[in-house]
């Protein structure tokens, strides 16, 4: 078996915001336009009018990663800028409402809205999903399996929604509760084979249940279109560094759980359920929760889990060249995720707009423009 390429891609969801109100504002259709003259298909509306969705170009490493992200939210900064607006990387607003929205005027929009109502309209939360490169489809299937054990924990380390219309929900991902009322969301369900996933996407598209596959949600999934792994669980990170240490923690444990797999030994695979309650824990307390170590039968504080996957990515990270990125970890647990630095910002000011404020500032750290 030919090893993986392990390319990687990296996919946000920008807010865009009123410096005045600190609302989201709809942006014109010539912020798109123009961003299309200029990144092309790397930029592209979503399903609110105040959100954007920029992509990557595929990188050959972390650095080309890191570089794109600098670029296109560079562009996106500028771009909001020059019509007097600015944008903010974050899993949810503060205080901007789902139902004062507006819907962007496009046939897939449209008619998502139309098949999932208020399910659909209520989500306006911004995601960030990784691609890690993996030709072989086995392989793909076999580490989407393993890879299942550690979303919590990734989650964890990126949280960004506490609040969610004026309201601290007392949630360090509350994005994880909104985007969970789609259908076919979540941790995915364990398949013997590629065959039998694409079986099973079969029977739904045969059956009315889905037109195409990327109405398949879960929190990781093989890309209907590019031979790669797409890791989708995390909250948008704020800070660029964040963004960066993500994908690199994803790109190393999916080289990790290949190595493990060329030395006849994998990941255990634990049930779905077990994998949904450290979810949940992840989504409640973030970085301050407790994780359950299936094989032990013990609660395990996060922060020590998290030193625990470095300890186990330990042996691919500098074949990888990502060492410095992956330890960026030690800076989120110090520093706490972008959820914990808001929740400090709005107890020390009792106002959300000077969390919003602070989104703005530290989602522009390091662009480029």
């Amino acid at each position: 078996m030919a090893l993986p390429s392990l390319t990687l891609g990296i996919e946000e969801e920008y807010q865009i915001i009123d410096p005045e109100t600190r609302e989201l504002a709809p942006f014109s259709e010539e912020l798109i336009s123009k961003g299309q003259k200029i990144l092309q298909d790397q930029i592209k509306p979503e399903l609110m009018r105040s959100q954007v969705e920029v992509g990557s170009k595929v990188c050959r490493d972390i650095g080309e990663a890191r570089d794109e992200v600098v670029r296109l939210r560079g562009a996106i900064c500028q771009l909001a800028e020059e019509r007097g607006l600015r944008m903010v990387a974050a899993s949810t607003h503060p205080f901007s409402r789902w139902s004062e929205q507006k819907l962007t005027d496009a046939e897939r929009y449209e008619k998502l809205a139309a098949d999932l109502r208020d399910v659909a309209r209520r989500l306006l939360i911004f995601g960030m999903h990784v691609h890690v490169g993996i030709e072989d489809p086995e392989l793909r299937i076999d580490v989407m399996n393993q890879a299942r054990y550690f979303m919590p924990h990734i989650l964890a380390l990126s949280t960004s929604s506490p609040y969610w219309h004026g309201r601290d929900t007392g949630l360090k991902s509350y994005r994880s509760v909104i985007f969970e009322n789609m259908p076919r969301s979540g941790i995915p369900p364990v398949f013997s084979a590629y065959s039998e996933y694409e079986s099973f996407i079969e029977t739904l598209v045969k059956t009315g249940c889905i037109d195409e596959p990327t109405k398949i949600w879960w929190d990781i999934r093989p890309h209907h279109k590019f031979p790669t792994l797409e890791f989708r669980v995390s909250d948008v990170c704020t800070r660029i560094d964040e963004v960066v240490c993500i994908a690199a923690l994803l790109q190393a444990l999916v080289a990790k759980l290949i190595k493990l797999r060329h030395e006849n030994r994998s990941w255990r695979t634990y049930r779905h359920h077990l994998i949904i309650e450290n979810k949940w824990r992840a989504v409640r307390y973030g970085l301050d929760g407790k994780l359950i170590d299936f094989g032990k039968k013990q609660e395990v504080p996060l922060r020590a889990l998290a030193i625990e996957i470095l300890e186990v990515i330990d042996d691919v990270v500098d074949e990888l060249g990502t060492r410095k990125e992956v330890e960026y970890l030690h800076t989120i647990l110090a520093e706490g995720s972008s959820a914990d630095r808001q929740i400090g910002t709005y107890r020390a000011t009792g106002d959300f707009k000077a969390v919003v404020d602070r989104l703005i500032q530290e989602s522009r750290e390091g662009c480029a423009s």
